[in-house]
């Protein structure tokens, strides 16, 4: 039992615990303040938010937490309703740099990931705003991500060659298997 808990341990090293820029609890000030600014109720509420807001974007600061592993990415936030998010990276499709003019004048960035089930959608699956050095942190989660590709491929390929399943006729196999399944699928259609 032991062995196996350590065998997992192994796999999820921690590799680097990204850090969060101090302006970026001036981001979320600003952003909360202008979303008040489009309504009337919020209008009234941007003194308070100056004020009481402070020590919820500490509070909410604090908490903040993103960590690369060996074997994935796990993002924490929130202070009263908490979010925990972790993405396996072999999973990872691709992180992409967004700026708007707030953040580009702030000097952050946010840093967008998305997922092999959802890039084609068009969601992101983790947005990561105001990591300190975020292009390193981004080729960090890369390479991170192409080694344990390229590992899991090699791994594939070592399985897919010592196997006992005969190579030469699987293409004819998967042809047949295919033919067959196209008139299962013809006869179903002819019936309704």
């Amino acid at each position: 039992m032991e062995k196996g808990s350590q065998t997992s341990r192994q796999r999820a090293q921690l590799l680097h615990e990204a850090k969060f820029d101090e302006r970026l609890k001036t981001y979320v000030l600003l952003s909360a303040a202008i979303v008040m600014l489009a309504t009337v109720v919020g209008i009234i509420l941007i003194p308070f938010w100056l004020i009481l807001g402070r020590i919820y974007v500490n509070r909410y600061f604090e908490n903040l937490e993103c960590k690369l592993t060996t074997r994935s990415l796990h993002f924490k936030k929130g202070l009263w309703f908490t979010t925990e998010k972790t993405i396996p990276l072999d999973k990872i499709q691709d992180l992409t740099f967004k700026e708007g003019p707030i953040l580009r004048y702030l000097g952050l960035s946010r840093i967008m990931i998305e997922t092999a089930g959802n890039a084609a959608q068009g969601v992101t699956d983790m947005s990561l705003i105001g990591i300190i050095s975020a292009r390193e942190f981004r080729e960090m989660v890369l390479d991170q991500r192409d080694e344990i590709t390229d590992k899991d491929s090699r791994a594939l390929a070592a399985a897919g060659s010592s196997s006992s399943f005969p190579q030469s006729n699987a293409p004819d196999e998967m042809v047949s298997l295919l033919r067959e399944m196209n008139e299962t699928l013809k006869r179903i259609e002819s019936k309704t």
